[in-house]
């Protein structure tokens, strides 16, 4: 009898020092990233360059893992949906946490319920660049010709739903322009079919848009906003050439599931700041045209107040302009 008694206690000890790792030990093996874009687009190069810094601070591998859809809104779906122990982490920004709520009419997933946020980790401008043969040379010369042969024209973006395609719905709405809309599965096919002259002009992410610019292959006509993006000063804003109040500009931040612990939050929002910190991933963001966010813009608390405040300036704008998506 004493033997099984300690038989049982000792098997008992043995369990717990083999079952899984306290919230304190996190993260204890590899993390999967989930990006809700394809491949070579703008939020997957700024993500490649950011977690492979926060990898070496933590300890732990992240695992980049590209599912595209529905404007990044079927990889957010099965992040929201994921166990929430820390090793399902959501890289995706404005498109998908501010802009699908009011763009989709079918909700895969509720962006201040369903997640916890965990910090901004960019800024990006984004920029209208056209083909290189295009006849217009400036922004007012863009906008009157497009109103004139918009019925012969295409503009490609990274999917429906996209920030590119949203920043041309909100264009078209504010200039009465049109043109017909080619979706792709990415900015990187896009950016190929606008090279070869498939397509007319695209509204794109500066980063993926400035090696085509600093190599002549594009024009670029306007950064849309109020800001000159980073690395191109001295192009005009489309403020300064008379068309205000559309600021396409993106962010991206780190999202885990609802319910992910405290510790985890924590723990990744200082790697993210670290991560952040790092001249050589400074180096590239700037290289990039991508602007690094201040420190007293990097916690979950400043995350999760920005995140509302964006949900209402996009939730207005595309419900102004009309349009929602199946």
């Amino acid at each position: 009898m004493r033997k099984t008694v300690f038989g049982f206690v000792l098997a008992a000890a043995l369990g717990g020092l083999a079952g899984p790792a306290s919230a304190e030990d996190w993260p204890s093996r590899p993390i999967t990233v989930n990006v809700p874009w394809a491949a070579g687009g703008p939020v997957d190069t700024v993500a490649r360059i950011v977690t492979a810094r926060m990898s070496e601070i933590l300890g732990q591998q992240l695992i980049i893992e590209n599912v595209g859809g529905a404007g990044g809104s079927t990889g957010a779906a099965r992040v929201a949906k994921a166990a929430p122990d820390g090793y399902t982490l959501l890289l995706s920004g404005s498109a998908v946490l501010a802009q699908n709520p009011a763009l989709y009419k079918r909700q895969l997933y509720n962006p201040v319920t369903d997640f916890e946020h965990v910090a901004l980790h960019n800024d990006s401008a984004r920029v209208l660049i056209v083909r290189k043969d295009f006849p217009a040379d400036n922004f007012r010369d863009f906008v009157a010709y497009v109103k004139a042969n918009g019925d012969k024209m295409q503009y490609g973006s990274p999917g429906v739903g996209s920030g590119g395609h949203v920043c041309a719905i909100l264009f078209d709405q504010a200039t009465g322009a049109k043109a017909t809309h080619v979706p792709y599965r990415g900015a990187g096919p896009a950016m190929q079919d606008l090279l070869a002259g498939r397509l007319d002009y695209m509204f794109e992410q500066i980063s993926t848009a400035i090696p085509q610019i600093r190599s002549h292959t594009v024009k670029v006509l306007a950064t849309m906003g109020s800001e000159p993006g980073p690395g191109l000063e001295d192009v005009p804003t489309s403020d300064s050439q008379g068309l205000k109040g559309i600021d396409c500009g993106a962010w991206g931040a780190f999202s885990f599931p609802k319910g992910t612990s405290k510790v985890a939050v924590d723990k990744l929002a200082k790697a993210i700041s670290g991560a952040l910190d790092t001249p050589a991933v400074q180096a590239r963001y700037k290289m990039l045209g991508v602007t690094n966010i201040a420190p007293d813009r990097r916690s979950p608390e400043y995350l999760n107040q920005f995140l509302k405040t964006e949900i209402e300036r996009w939730g207005s704008a595309i419900k102004a302009s009309g349009v929602q998506i199946e």
